[in-house]
């Protein structure tokens, strides 16, 4: 009876204390150190990125880097300090992250010359360089892309993976040209970064362009992929794609000498991914026992717990150990990343506990009895569900199993996603459908003024906070003749996405 309660209060201790219902913000915090995704750091706002989140960086990378390549692109690497004459050459861009900007000023017990900025992004580490390489119009276009980290200081609360002093990304930096091949990209990137989150994190997106206030510091214009997060009714952006125009060219006087021998701007584009992608995922799929990993990028799709008693003589023992080892033989001959999880230590329990954690997708179940049997028991992370084979049906099955897995996950965000979109007609429904957690849907006039009074009342209407826009959807729904402003009362222009957010 004391080993028992001994093993219960290990076992209750394994996981989570908080219930996502109760405490959104909390619930995170230990989904993401329980399950094994980050190590705080002595650094306020710096995070530790456990092997468990970094290998799904690294599916998220594999696969953005092939499809970029697929269009021409190059990876290459630019230093991370920027010197304080190139950060300032272009006046709104260095305004839009002065706040946000790290100064090396020391070295050792020297004072530097110059301060050196830590790159928040790379639009100024670059472009000088591309005056350099670009003169003519063979030199077009230009497509790089690179994997980095940067720095981006100035915040008041960080939160793993949605909002640190330092993340990982990867920044695209494009020059054409003509705008039109800029547009095309843009686009090109956006559905890329749309895939990323749909395909890969069975997140849904809404893709659209940023309002005139909301788009990157010194573009042109912005476009964007805006999720979704139940558990705050808040939506979040997750990826941004940018035509920044001719303004960083003349900043920078990137020129080319074009076919007819006089001398252009070029167009250019930036865009970057960044590890709260990882974030985002956790927000939507994760449950009160942890993390729930979509197939595609869980790091382990699969892992296989033998279930001995203390009946066993030692030789039963063996052949149960060595069974499950060909079940994993199996799943990994039929390309399945499997985890035998084999440990003498911990009881089948703990490891139940332990792996619904960490969200691998299915969980494979050999006991005594199925060893007689020839059977295996399948277990679904994200519903529970569970279902006896032979074991020879095992990889076929698990193959699909594991799209089906993956279809569903998404399936049900769209689902969760859309119940929680408000169509708004006027401004005396817009804070209620807030306090509801809905995004709103509403007819705008697009002046940024409105976008001011838009924060300025619900913030004044409400305790949970200003809303803003979040995109202009690209697909819209028909806008009757007549419509007005929601909030102006002004002829309406388009539908936008407005709701608080990250």
């Amino acid at each position: 009876m004391a080993e028992s309660k001994k093993e219960m209060k290990k076992e209750t201790l394994l996981g989570l204390h908080t219930k996502r219902e109760e405490d959104f913000g909390k619930w995170y915090s230990q989904v993401v150190t329980c399950g094994e995704m980050i190590e705080y750091y002595d650094i306020s706002g710096c995070y530790i990125l456990r092997p468990h989140a970094y290998s799904i960086w690294e599916q998220i990378k594999d696969f953005f880097d092939c499809e970029i390549k697929k269009l021409g692109v190059e990876n290459a690497y630019f230093p991370m300090f920027v010197s304080e004459r190139a950060l300032n050459a272009e006046k709104d861009h260095v305004e839009g992250f002065a706040p946000e900007v790290a100064w090396v000023t020391r070295s050792g017990n020297s004072e530097l010359e110059e301060p050196i900025a830590v790159r928040p992004t790379s639009e100024t580490v670059m472009y000088p360089i591309f005056a350099k390489w670009i003169k003519s119009h063979r030199d077009l276009p230009l497509k790089l892309n690179q994997w980095c980290n940067v720095v981006r200081w100035e915040f008041k609360h960080p939160t793993p993976f949605i909002r640190s002093r330092e993340f990982l990304w990867q920044e695209g930096h494009t020059a054409f040209a003509t705008k039109a091949e800029a547009d095309v990209e843009v686009r090109e990137i956006l559905k890329l970064y749309a895939a990323v989150y749909e395909d890969l994190l069975c997140v849904p997106v809404v893709q659209g362009v940023k309002s005139e206030k909301e788009k990157f510091a010194g573009g042109l214009y912005t476009t964007t992929v805006e999720a979704f997060i139940p558990g705050t009714g808040r939506g979040i952006q997750g990826g941004t794609s940018h035509c920044l125009g001719q303004n960083f060219a003349k900043m920078f006087s990137i020129e080319f000498e074009s076919e007819g021998g006089s001398k252009k701007m070029i167009w250019q584009n930036s865009w970057g991914l960044t590890t709260r992608t990882i974030g985002v995922m956790i927000m939507v799929h994760g449950d009160n026992k942890g993390l729930v990993l979509p197939p595609r990028i869980a790091p382990f799709q699969v892992v296989v717990v033998p279930i001995p008693n203390s009946k066993l003589s030692e030789t039963e023992r063996e052949q149960l150990k060595n069974g499950a080892h060909k079940l994993q033989e199996a799943l990994v001959g039929a390309g399945v990343r499997t985890k035998l999880d084999d440990r003498d230590n911990y009881t089948p329990g703990w490891k139940y506990n332990h792996w619904e954690l960490k969200g691998i997708p299915l969980r494979c179940e050999f006991g005594p009895r199925d060893l007689q049997n020839g059977t295996c028991v399948l277990v679904r992370r994200d519903t529970g569900a569970k279902e006896v084979l032979n074991i020879d049906q095992l990889p076929v099955k698990t193959s699909q199993l594991l799209t089906q897995i993956q279809k569903d996950m998404l399936a049900r965000a769209v689902s969760q996603r859309n119940a929680a979109i408000a169509t708004v007609l006027e401004w005396k429904d817009f804070v209620p459908a807030l306090e509801q957690k809905k995004l709103v849907l509403a007819p705008w006039c697009e002046d940024p003024e409105s976008e001011e009074e838009v924060k300025r009342k619900s913030s004044a209407e409400s305790e949970g906070g200003a809303a803003k826009s979040l995109c202009i959807p690209f697909e819209q729904p028909p806008l009757p003749k007549g419509t007005k402003c929601f909030v102006t009362g002004k002829p309406a222009t388009c539908w936008t996405l407005w709701g608080r957010s990250y």
